[in-house]
């Protein structure tokens, strides 16, 4: 665990924003100790390279909030993006290191014109707009967008809440088959759940979401809280043999 001075001094991010952060439910600490101190563990890390991503993307906090909390959240491929971002960034950065090296070395009067192309950053800006295209404009997330709009924090975690209810539902069936009628119809009042509260959860959405249950370390251990332990990999089962026999159907 590392104290938020720690972090700070880590990502460069500041306390006070870090604490601005804590405040609006951006990037809660993984706990708060009796001396009051917040303690940052792994996924709340994790948590913040995402956040970093979509800040040097120029998204405002509350947008990025929406999108971090969004059950169809993709970390792995934000974090391909960001990847791919700085490997950009990185061959800028080289291009301009040249330039300067041969402007040193012949002078201005020396240097092909050509050699200023080192300076545009056309495929930078094209790919960032592709990742806000991404995040920012997909139909699912337009829909999240307009069923979130005029709830109060509180109404949004009641509904958090609420789906939480549904996996202890299905903690509960974990000994059993996953495709045991009872299993099966439990997934089903997921994706009905889902797609009221959120967006309109196809087959192929909820195969994804049951995938991320398992691949999302974050999401496993909040399924894994509120239904016991197994119950994410249990869930992700089930949702798999939902989905094909929706596909067969």
């Amino acid at each position: 665990m590392l104290t938020v001075n720690e972090v700070s001094k880590l990502t460069g991010v500041s306390v006070r924003s870090l604490h601005h952060y804590d405040a609006i439910g951006l990037l809660k600490p993984a706990k708060v100790t009796e001396a009051g101190y917040r303690l940052y563990g792994d996924d709340e890390l994790a948590r913040l390279q995402n956040i970093l991503l979509f800040r040097e993307l120029q998204f405002p906090l509350k947008q990025i909030k929406t999108i971090l909390d969004s059950p169809d959240f993709d970390w792995q491929e934000a974090l391909a993006q960001q990847i791919r971002l700085l490997e950009l960034q990185l061959a800028h950065m080289q291009k301009l290191l040249s330039f300067a090296h041969r402007l040193q070395e012949k002078g201005v009067e020396s240097m092909d014109l050509k050699a200023f192309d080192a300076f545009d950053k056309k495929e930078i800006r094209q790919y960032e707009e592709e990742v806000r295209e991404r995040w920012g404009r997909t139909k699912a997330y337009g829909e999240y967008q307009q069923k979130v709009k005029g709830r109060t924090d509180r109404e949004q975690e009641e509904i958090v809440s609420q789906l939480m209810e549904r996996f202890a539902e299905i903690g509960k069936l974990r000994q059993g088959s996953p495709s045991d009628e009872a299993v099966q119809k439990q997934v089903a009042g997921i994706q009905a759940f889902i797609t009221e509260y959120y967006y309109q959860c196809t087959d192929e959405i909820l195969r994804g979401l049951g995938q991320m249950y398992v691949c999302d370390e974050r999401m496993k251990r909040n399924i894994d809280k509120a239904g016991g332990e197994g119950t994410a990999a249990f869930v992700s089962q089930a949702v798999a043999v939902y989905c094909d026999k929706g596909s067969a159907s």
